[in-house]
Parts: C-alpha cells; structure tokens; sequence
C-alpha cells in the first residue's frame, strides 16, 4: 500500500495560493529588473565566457573566491570590454562618416556600380539574362546605402544623447559580473533545485543547455570577432576607407553559413579591380579565401567542437531573429534560445524513447 495520503480541500487550497502568490512576486521582481535586463544579460554572458578562467585560479588561489574573480574580471575588462566599446565607438564614427559621404555626394553608389559594370561586362550581362533591370538596382542599392548610412548616424546621436545610461549599464554589468563569477557555482545549484523535476532530469537538462549554449555563445562570438578583425585587417593594409566599419560587418556576416564575411570582400574585390587597382585586388582575393575563408573551419571545431554546436541553419534563423526583436542583444539571446529549445526537446526524446 502507498504511504502517500490524499491531499486535503485545505492543502490544495493552500498550495494553490502559494503558487500565486510567488507568481505575482516572481513579475513584480521580473518588473523592477526589466530596465537593467541589457546589463544583467551581459554580466550572465561575461561570467559564461570567463568561468574557466575564474575557476582556475580558484585553485590557485587556494580557495579565494573573491579574489580570483576581481583578476578574471579585471582580464574581461582589458581583453573584451574595453575594446569592444572602442570598436562600437569607433564603428559608428566611420557610419557617420559614409552618411556624410553619401550626403555630399563624395560617394556615389550608382556611379561605383556603373564603373563595375563597364569594367567587367560580364556582370551587367548575367544581370540581363536574369531579368535584372541594372538602373532600377543601381537606384535600390543607393537608396539602401542612404538609409543604412542614416540609421549608423542617428544610432551615433541617440548614444550620445545616452552616454549616462550606457556608463550606467556598463557599471551594473561590471559590478554584477564580479558576484556572478565569485558565486556562480551555487547560483546555478540554486537554480537546478528550484526546477520542479526529478534530479536526473535537471541535471540532463543543464548539462545539454550548458554544453550548447557555451558552444554557441563562445564559438559564435570568438569566430566572428576574428573573422572581422581579420577583414578589417586587410582593408587596413590596403587603405580602403571605414575599415573598422567593413569589420564589424563582416563580424556579422560571419554568421551567414557558407559565404559570410565573403559578401563584403568579394565586392569590394571586384570593385578594386573595376578601378584599376588588381594588385590590392588580388591580395584581397587570395586572403580572404585563404585566411579568411578558412578561419572559421579551423577555429570553430577547435573551440566548441563539431558534435555540440547549433546546426548552421539553425544559428542563421535564430541570431536573425533575435536581432529583429532584440536588437543588437539578439545577437547572442537568439541562438541561446535555441540551444534551450534543442536542450528540452532533446531531454524529452531521451526519456520518451528510453521509457518506451
């Protein structure tokens, strides 16, 4: 016979109270954090990215905790904060440049697509072929290049307008990140023992979230940093303008599968040759298929391997739709989202085929 006595009117009662009540308390804190989610997202992502490091030196450290997260937190500032914030500076200051530019009519999309095209022929031809009306595209992709260069300078006036709440953020995101790093370990078991599930099932699911989402974050980022400042490096070395622009655009693309950061020096390739310059063309050329290109191949599998990251398509679709509602935080919330989704149904799948 079963131990377990039914559950009184006044015990159901009881517990279905408590659960509203800690529903109610759980928004209302959900609320009163909501204008420093940016920070406290970012201060989770730091502590992910640097948690090796801050366990290391605990053991070190001999145990010192607080003392081993100040260093890591100190090494996150120098080799990720810091220049981050200069290249985002940097970025929108070359954006505003090229809206400028364009303004003034010193650049002129149309005119640059129409030298392509009388220097290589070809590309005017298969555009014909395909029924590609090349005066109505010349008009599309200079009104594009108007816009995009409008959007990176209001983005500059409005940062400016917040320089206080983004000092602000990036203080919170600082100051939480230590606590995070120091006492990581027992939020986390906090947080697996407040799941209402079996302990083999929580400590499934964590472990799937936790293997993919590093993968993806720490693979994701790692991988478009290098593949951008590799482009912006040679766009530098060659003296094509707003290099660090082209760089954090290429960063992007990197996650596009397949072509990424080639849909920016590939153009701009052929636009160097259109105008003469085949030397600085043909470096451009053999470097980004050879150290470019092949970036991504030898460092995603070194760092996150092949089994554990998300599946291209999946990487694409996520991070695009994290931007679209999320902005620039989407970057990295999409896919994260995803690994969580591939976590929890991959849990189910396992204990659905296991227990039939």
């Amino acid at each position: 016979m079963s131990d377990v006595r039914p559950r009184t009117s006044k015990e159901v009662m009881e517990r279905r109270g408590f659960m509203a009540v800690l529903a109610l308390v759980s928004l209302a804190f959900v609320l009163v954090i909501l204008p420093f989610w940016s920070a406290i997202f970012w201060a989770c992502v730091m502590s992910l990215l640097f948690n090796p490091l801050q366990r290391r030196l605990v053991q070190r450290l001999n145990g010192r905790h607080s003392l081993a997260a100040f260093i890591t937190l100190i090494t996150g500032l120098i080799l990720v904060v810091i220049p981050v914030i200069a290249i985002l500076f940097g970025f929108i200051r070359e954006g505003v440049g090229l809206y400028q530019s364009i303004e003034s009519q010193e650049i002129n999309p149309a005119a640059i697509l129409e030298r392509i095209g009388n220097a290589v022929p070809i590309i005017p031809e298969l555009m014909q072929r395909f029924g590609i009306d090349t005066s109505n595209l010349r008009e599309y992709l200079s009104n594009s290049a108007i816009s995009l260069s409008r959007l990176l300078s209001q983005e500059a006036l409005s940062l400016g307008r917040n320089t206080v709440s983004f000092t602000l953020g990036l203080g919170m995101m600082l100051y939480l990140s230590f606590f995070l790093l120091r006492d990581g370990e027992s939020i986390v078991s906090w947080m697996r023992n407040a799941l209402p599930m079996s302990e083999d099932r929580r400590q499934l699911l964590f472990n799937k979230f936790v293997e993919v989402s590093r993968a993806t974050v720490k693979g994701n980022l790692v991988v478009a940093i290098v593949q951008g400042a590799l482009g912006g490096l040679i766009f530098w070395i060659l003296g094509i303008s707003a290099a660090l622009l082209w760089a954090v655009i290429m960063a992007f693309l990197s996650l596009v599968p397949a072509v990424g950061a080639s849909l920016v020096w590939i153009p701009m390739a052929v636009y160097l040759y259109a105008t003469g310059d085949w030397g600085a063309a043909t470096v451009l050329v053999i470097y980004g298929a050879v150290v470019i290109g092949l970036a991504d191949n030898v460092l995603r599998p070194i760092l996150v391997g092949r089994d554990t990251k998300l599946p291209d398509y999946l990487v694409l679709f996520s991070t695009l739709g994290g931007i679209s509602i999320l902005g620039i935080n989407g970057f990295v919330i999409g896919p994260l989202i995803a690994a969580l989704f591939l976590s929890f149904w991959a849990t189910f799948a396992e204990e659905f085929n296991s227990s039939s």
